[in-house]
């Protein structure tokens, strides 16, 4: 009898388990940490762990498991290692996430288990629009954003005849698609190259011949390395200004070299942002890497702190993966941004985004310096499609 009632007690204790409190939160991290795009993971996974530094170690006062995963920029692989996450790992919450084509590929596995996603950076339209989920968060941006603004900025400035490049995937026809939404002039050409390709020489040529008034280009990671390199080489700079989001960064300024002064970007973040969390997190960051923090590192750091108030808003009780999603969104945290990250009815943010110019600096390194805002408070052209409130 005694036997029986202790086992009726397990039983109960085991039913009640995920109402109650965790010592300690499970996340599993995607991104791609080797090949060209490596750079961009490692950024990434920076910025995230510095965040949970900064959280005390912890996120809302829970130990911390992250189980950090390799997608090799495939989207078989990501799907692979997303499943051992979710069935093997049996992790919390999963966040990360560099390339389209692999958030595209574990989207619907990840969200049909149940478990909340935040992506780090990858904002692929279908997942802003009809596909968005009450599971699916961005602290980054959707794909389109940041070459909307380059778009109305490239129009505001008048020029006429716009060449437009940007690898064959998911996020590379957003990025062109973003970027012609604002700007109303001629488009010299659109020509989509292989992802990971290294060698620009015959776009370039072909380029050169069409004698466009300016090129827009999105090339992250190597690609982005290669290509400025490559048109620097050809002698295009001055001819035929490049305008560009997620290619001039600070995880490709380094190899890009002097080819790359000059150059304007825009994006939803500057190191030299004045507000108290970005001034912490840049002077951090230098301080453990030697290195400027990149986009993808704030992202991820913004990552961090929005899971530790989210967390400590449960008190502790991710097991309840709809009430971990809840909290996420109703979760208020100071962004590197400034001010409070503030989601759209899909759960993409709603920020600003600015044209940021490369210098060097008196140290002699190069960085993307913020020189003006060119959208205020933008919200994506999806969220429209998105069926939650």
């Amino acid at each position: 009898m005694i036997g029986r009632i202790l086992g009726l007690g397990l039983s109960a204790l085991l039913l009640a388990s995920p109402a109650m409190a965790q010592d300690k939160v499970k996340v599993g991290f995607i991104a791609t940490f080797s090949g060209p795009g490596g750079v961009l993971g490692q950024h990434l996974h920076d910025g995230f762990m510095l965040g949970i530094e900064h959280s005390g170690g912890k996120l809302g006062g829970l130990a911390v498991e992250v189980i950090k995963e390799d997608d090799r920029l495939a989207p078989d692989v990501g799907l692979q290692v997303a499943k051992k996450l979710i069935e093997r790992d049996r992790v919390d919450v999963m966040a990360g996430v560099i390339f389209s084509n692999v958030m595209m590929a574990i989207y619907k596995p990840v969200i049909e288990a149940g478990i909340p996603f935040i992506s780090s950076n990858a904002g692929p339209s279908p997942i802003a629009g009809a596909q968005c989920s009450p599971l699916f968060f961005s602290t980054s941006w959707q794909n389109d954003g940041a070459h909307e603004a380059m778009g109305k900025h490239v129009q505001d400035k008048g020029y006429k005849n716009v060449y437009l490049m940007a690898p064959n995937y998911q996020a590379g026809k957003d990025a062109l698609a973003g970027f012609k939404r604002f700007y109303q002039g001629k488009v010299a050409d659109e020509v989509y190259t292989t992802v990971n390709q290294l060698d620009y020489s015959a776009e370039i040529t072909q380029l050169r011949a069409a004698k466009p008034d300016a090129v827009y280009v999105f090339y992250p990671g190597g690609m982005g390395i290669n290509f400025v390199k490559q048109y620097g080489q050809a002698g295009l700079i001055k001819d035929i200004p490049m305008f560009s989001a997620f290619t001039v960064d600070s995880t490709t300024l380094p190899a890009q070299g002097d080819a790359a002064i000059g150059t304007q970007i825009t994006a939803f973040w500057g190191y030299d942002l004045k507000n108290p969390v970005n001034e912490k997190f840049v002077t951090d960051y230098r301080k453990k890497h030697n290195d400027l923090p990149s986009t993808y590192s704030a992202q991820a750091y913004d990552t961090a702190l929005l899971l530790n108030a989210a967390i400590k808003d449960t008190g502790g009780k991710v097991a309840d993966k709809k009430a971990l999603a809840e909290a996420i969104k109703k979760a208020s945290f100071d962004s590197v941004r400034g001010g409070k990250l503030k989601f759209n009815n899909n759960n993409i943010p709603i920020q600003n985004f600015y044209l940021l110019e490369t210098v060097k600096g008196a140290d002699g390194k190069l960085a993307s310096s913020v020189r003006s805002t060119v959208l205020t408070d933008h919200k994506d052209a999806y969220a429209k499609d998105c069926p939650m409130k």
